[in-house]
């Protein structure tokens, strides 16, 4: 994984001749642009640092936001032995050189930080591994990570370990780490206002995708600055950062489906565009769109289910990318659609009671008595068929006998669950009024 300035220098190399990244890269926590809130005196690594007590870490956060440069200049502040690995190029025996090598450090006095890139990357096992020579104090760990670690570490890992989660670079730490470069070069980038905005939105919070960016720009020898369209045609658009079988999958589909039962159709198509630009099946996105007309809106508007299913099969027809409108104008119906969980709660609610009294039976007068024996036990005796009685609703009593009798169902007064409402409640009354 490249991180920001995780290239470390040749003292002996000419300044021009290393990358921008390399020659920018701080020499103090001061430094580190973006990161404030962990390094400030208040924040848990300023704390650290400040009490003279480090201890293990997993430093969490996307790619370009500094994991490397913080891991080095932790080593550094703490007079710490630094040493990088990666979990991609290192295996067993590279692990068991490093922890001797660790050991004979300590020996002679002097302690070791070892810095894993993508920690993730390494199987439970070998996570595992590393336990023993963090409890003796052997190695204090710091581990690198894009991935949520609740899911991609061990608890016994997690467990003798701090994360610290490290954010994304926002316009305005771009915009300085920019500034800097330019001191650096000794130059302004040749773009215009608009161009240079462009151009930090194209790092999309990433501090080395920006330095690379500037690198390219620079390396043009251009004078007349670039308009937004020129820069456009000579540099391509970073792809969006989205694993779809990864956390950003769930973030995004969880903010899409949040934005729909706040009824915002604005921000419920910005989700979804996101997800297809990430390259997300649209297939999976009519899956989950007809699922939220389903627990969110349900019988407040019935249509709704109805709406997802056609986009679907319009999808189905039409495929991508004209099929997507479809879907786009099913999920901005959904958004304004009146909301009711009414029927998904009682669903729940019935599922825990069939678990709770799954041996209870049926009472006899609703079951059919097809045999003489089934007839003399009583099977069928006292039922009242609907259609013969006034009103065609006879207040019969449904559930198990040695059951009382629940409320599931309780629609709420938004749209069409109004007239639900007015029909359940006027049973209601006639079911007293029938079993009085």
């Amino acid at each position: 994984m490249s991180d920001l300035f995780d290239i470390a220098a040749d003292p002996s190399a000419p300044a021009a001749s290393r990358p921008l990244a390399d020659r920018l890269r701080p020499v103090s926590l001061s430094d580190v642009i973006g990161q404030e809130k962990v390094l400030s005196p208040d924040g848990p690594l300023g704390a650290m640092l400040g009490a003279g007590s480090l201890s293990s870490l997993i430093l969490w956060g996307p790619p370009g936001v500094g994991k490397t440069t913080i891991a080095r200049l932790l080593a550094d502040a703490t007079d710490l032995a630094f040493v990088q690995i990666s979990a991609i190029f290192t295996g067993v025996p590279e692990l068991r050189k490093v922890f001797e090598a660790a050991k004979l450090r300590r020996q002679q006095g002097r302690g070791t930080l070892l810095f894993v890139d993508e920690i993730h990357r390494f199987n439970k096992a070998q996570q595992d591994g590393f336990l023993p020579h963090m409890e003796d104090g052997t190695i204090l760990l710091v581990g690198a990570t894009t991935e949520n670690p609740s899911f991609e570490l061990n608890a016994a890992l997690l467990s003798r370990a701090q994360v610290i989660v490290l954010e994304r670079l926002t316009p305005a730490d771009l915009e300085r780490l920019a500034q800097r470069a330019e001191k650096e070069l000794g130059k302004a980038l040749p773009l215009k206002a608009e161009a240079r905005a462009a151009l930090i939105e194209m790092a999309d919070g990433d501090g080395r995708a920006l330095l690379n960016l500037i690198e390219q720009v620079v390396a043009w020898k251009i004078e007349a600055p670039l308009t937004t369209e020129a820069l456009s045609q000579r540099l391509m658009r970073r792809a969006a950062k989205y694993d779809k079988s990864g956390e950003e999958h769930y973030n995004l589909i969880s903010a899409l489906h949040k934005s729909v039962r706040g009824s915002d159709p604005d921000a419920a198509l910005y989700w979804f565009a996101r997800m297809l630009e990430g390259g997300e099946d649209p297939r999976f996105l009519a899956r989950r769109i007809t699922r939220m007309s389903v627990e969110d809106i349900g019988l407040a508007d019935p249509q709704a289910q109805t709406i997802c299913l056609h986009a679907w099969e319009v999808y189905e027809r039409l495929g991508s990318p004209e099929g997507e409108l479809a879907l786009a104008q099913a999920v901005t119906y959904l958004a304004l659609a009146p909301k009711s969980n009414a029927g998904y709660v009682a669903y729940k609610a019935a599922r825990d009671s069939a678990r709770k009294t799954g041996s209870e039976p049926p009472p006899k007068h609703i079951l059919n008595a097809p045999t003489r024996l089934m007839k003399e036990q009583g099977y069928g005796a006292g039922y009242a068929y609907d259609h013969d009685t006034e009103d065609g609703f006879s207040g019969q009593n449904y559930f198990p006998e040695a059951m009382k009798r629940p409320v599931y169902y309780q629609p709420v007064e938004r749209g069409y669950e109004r007239e639900l409402k007015k029909r359940l409640d006027w049973f209601a009354k006639l079911r007293d009024k029938r079993g009085s």
